[in-house]
Order: structure tokens, then sequence, then C-alpha cells
């Protein structure tokens, strides 16, 4: 079992032709299967598009490299058409909100354990509220109800109106709770109810910011090979025609269909992070 961070910034290498392939940068995920269906890589022509590495061509994710047989193994983007759906979807899973299906919202999902075949295991989440803002926890794929692009839905009981639930949990691990039969009490109306239970504090080790988390995974680069991969991008991008309508998360429109590929419509796929997608769509 892996987490995303310990595969997000790995080479990829070819062990029959003893090449270095690229980088893996992001996690293509399959919500609706809850798993990792590829990953996409980031190479030298990065800027010509997107490639994919399918994850079950994925031979092991090693501390240091992800090995894979051969160049053959990662695809171009018009030779991954089954793929679309979900880059169009999007979903990241990291950095959704978590809410139960009761309406209690339980914090911001930071991190994911991936399984050998790629599916979620389990999610790591940090609390949000006031009361106990920063405290972490886990919970299984099998308490997820679904994973979407802004919120991940988590399964809860909620108790029957006018009866309240006593003795049914005990805290047990961080993040984890042992259910007992519950005893059924008649309440009156306005009557107190038992106060919630609040998840121990987490170690200080594992509260480390998703930002910082994110930035670890990033490889290093410098300023000077930084500068110029974008000065290379923007030369590809520019004077081409946008495939299809390119929008921002929150549905502005950065380029529409079949419209020129300017400097403006680059600064706004770079602020709206966008780059990617934008590459993925020209003609």
């Amino acid at each position: 079992m892996k987490k995303s961070v310990e595969i997000l910034g790995l080479p990829i290498i070819s062990i029959t032709e003893g090449r270095e392939l690229g980088i893996s940068k992001s996690l293509l995920m399959d919500a609706q299967n809850g798993r990792v269906s590829a990953l996409i890589i980031e190479d030298e022509d990065w800027y010509r598009g997107v490639k994919l590495l399918p994850y079950e061509s994925v031979i092991a994710i090693g501390d240091d490299a992800i090995t894979i047989i051969s160049s053959e193994n990662i695809l171009k983007l018009n030779e991954a058409t089954e793929y679309e759906p979900l880059l169009d979807a999007n979903v990241r899973v990291i950095d959704t909100k978590a809410i139960t299906k009761s309406g209690s919202i339980q914090g911001k999902v930071t991190e994911i354990f991936i399984d050998d075949d790629g599916r979620i295991a389990k999610c790591e989440i940090n609390a949000e509220h006031p009361d106990n803002a920063g405290e972490v926890k886990e919970i299984t794929a099998d308490q997820v109800s679904i994973f979407g692009k802004q919120v991940t839905i988590i399964d809860s009981k909620v108790p029957e109106k006018g009866t309240k639930l006593v003795g049914t949990e005990k805290k047990t691990e961080l993040g984890k709770i042992e259910t007992k039969p519950a005893e059924k009490v008649e309440v009156a109306p306005a009557t107190e109810v038992a106060a919630p239970i609040v998840p121990e504090p987490a170690a200080e080790s594992e509260k480390k910011p998703a930002e910082t988390i994110k930035h670890e995974a990033e490889p290093a680069k410098s300023s000077a090979d930084n500068k110029a991969a974008e000065e290379r991008h923007r030369r590809f991008l520019l004077g081409k025609k946008a495939g299809r309508r390119i929008t921002t998360d929150n549905g502005i429109v950065i380029v529409e269909s079949g419209a020129d590929i300017t400097e403006e419509v680059l600064q706004k796929a770079k602020l709206a992070n966008k780059f990617v997608e934008l590459s993925m769509n020209v003609q």
C-alpha cells in the first residue's frame, strides 16, 4: 500500500530498455470504481500533450522509481480515448470536503492510500471544525459512498427521531469507531443530547499540511529549467486553436472551441491551472 505522495514525483523506468521515460505527475482517478486508472506523466516533450501510463502496466512502485516493461506501455492521448471521460471528470479526491450522508462535515481529504492493484484502500481526513481543527483521522474505502469532484460522501447512520444512542460508540484507534448494539432510550423534546465523541488529537507528525506534502512530491527543478520549459510550451501553443471550450473550475470561460490561443488565453490557463487541459485540446 502506498500514499499518493509516495508515488508522485518518481521517475518511470523501462526495465527492458534501461531508460528513464518521465516523471509521475498526477493520478488519473476512476472515481466510480474507487481506484487509480492511470498515472499522468511528464517527460521532456510534455508540452506536446498529456501522456498516460495505465496503472495495470506498472510492474512495481519502489522507494526511488516506478518500473514498467517498456516505453510502449506509455500512451499518447490519441491512443487512449477510453481515458478521456476520466480526464474530463478530473476527480482528484485529495482536497475534497468529507461530508457524511447526515450532513456532518468531517474535514478535508488530505491523502489517499492505494493498494497494489490501484484501488483506494483508505483516506486521511484533516478536521476543520474549530472544536477539533487540525486533528487527523482515517476512513476505509468501504465507508465511502461517493468520490465526487468537490465532495467525498461518507456513509453514516442517523439516530431515529425521539431517541438517542447510549454507549453505542467506543473510541479505539485514532479515527476508527467500534460499534456496539444501541440501547433505545425515549427522550422528551428539548432533552439534552449526549455530547459528540471527539477523536484524540493526532500526533504532530500526522498533521503535515497538504500543501507541504504536494511541495515535497514535486521533482526538483532549477529556475532556469522551469523558464525554458514554460517558454517551449508557450511557443508550441501560441497560434493554435482550441479543440474544445476550456473553463475554470467555477465555470469561467478561458477559451471557446475553435478560438485562437493567444497570450491572454495562456495567462488565463496558467492562473487557473489549466495548462495541461489546454495542451490536450488543441487543433
